[in-house]
């Protein structure tokens, strides 16, 4: 197991499907009245988040403390960063504080590599969201939800439908889901798309009813309007038309097919409440998948002193 967590590009095939093996394990934990590992007592976890980020910020503390590890939560708002301090000098001061892994969510893309390469601290670090670069641990925990529903995913069709242009998600997804097997179409407005496409292993289409009646699933991504200057398409509402997912869209799906979002949702503008709500969402599980699939990262890169169930293997996750 190596150090560090920056990129889904970073994971062979074996590497994600050890983590997919150990959250399996972790996720065995939800369901039992204690759910905690003494795994990583005595390390320290910082969740050092430059963005707001409360389902993802709680998600990695959960994973972290259900693992006996000890917890600091370093938001930027608040703290000596709003006075000018350099991300160098945050560094410095969590090495002081003797961090064994720092889950860093920023703005600007590239953040965490920076941080984990220059040399400023020894500690792993995890890429929970850079800029509109990438977002790895979604997109395990995105592939956790996927197998436990469809088992291999080679050969499966995941639609991406959205805003691909300002998703750290859909492109990590994108790469993560190519390595396991799956066939990605990304649906979208071609304002919506980002440049350099064509280098994704992807497909593109811009005709949502086309794509998700051969999908396996159909995985909707918010409109992030707050990224947004000018107008990427006429109205919410011709938006909603054409690439929401509604009921009625919701009725060409194959019987077997799965609904994601990554969330927060939008209702009533990606999504609809009733499809949402539908036997065929799992967005409240992928919720519950991501402390177990944090859990399985954070013990694999930590190096884990007590077997995780029948998870008992400590190579894995490339840099």
């Amino acid at each position: 197991m190596k150090r560090h967590l920056l990129s889904a590009a970073d994971l062979t095939r074996d590497d994600a499907e050890l983590v997919l093996r150990t959250a399996e394990e972790m996720r065995a934990l939800a369901d039992r009245p204690i759910k905690k590992l003494p795994a990583l007592r005595g390390r320290t976890v910082v969740n050092l988040f430059f963005e707001d980020s409360t389902r993802t910020r709680i998600s990695f503390e959960a994973a972290a403390k259900r693992l006996s590890a000890d917890v600091i939560n370093f938001a930027a708002k608040g703290s000596s960063l709003s006075k000018g301090e350099s991300l160098k000098d945050t560094a410095l001061t969590l090495e002081a504080m003797g961090a064994d892994a720092v889950v860093v969510r920023h703005g600007a893309s590239g953040a965490p590599h920076r941080l984990a390469h220059s040399g400023w601290v020894r500690s792993s670090v995890v890429n929970a969201g850079d800029g509109t670069h990438e977002h790895p641990t979604q997109a395990l925990l995105d592939a956790f939800t996927m197998w436990r529903h469809l088992g291999s995913l080679d050969g499966r069709r995941v639609a991406i439908v959205g805003d691909v242009l300002h998703s750290r998600v859909a492109r990590s997804n994108a790469l993560l889901l190519r390595t396991l097997g799956a066939e990605v179409t990304l649906v979208a407005p071609p304002t919506l798309l980002p440049v350099g496409i064509d280098s994704w292993p992807v497909e593109t289409s811009y005709d949502l009813d086309a794509v998700i009646p051969k999908s396996d699933v159909v995985m909707m991504l918010r409109v992030q309007a707050e990224r947004m200057q000018g107008g990427f398409f006429p109205t919410a509402r011709e938006y909603s038309r054409r690439y929401g997912l509604d009921g009625r869209r919701m009725a060409t799906l194959q019987d077997h097919t799965i609904v994601m979002h990554p969330g927060p949702m939008v209702r009533g503008m990606e999504i609809t409440a009733d499809v949402a709500d539908s036997a065929r969402s799992v967005i409240v599980e992928q919720v519950t998948n991501g402390v177990a699939v944090r859990m399985a990262v954070l013990y694999l890169l930590l190096g884990g002193n007590e077997p995780a169930g029948s998870a008992d293997s400590t190579e894995g996750v490339a840099e």
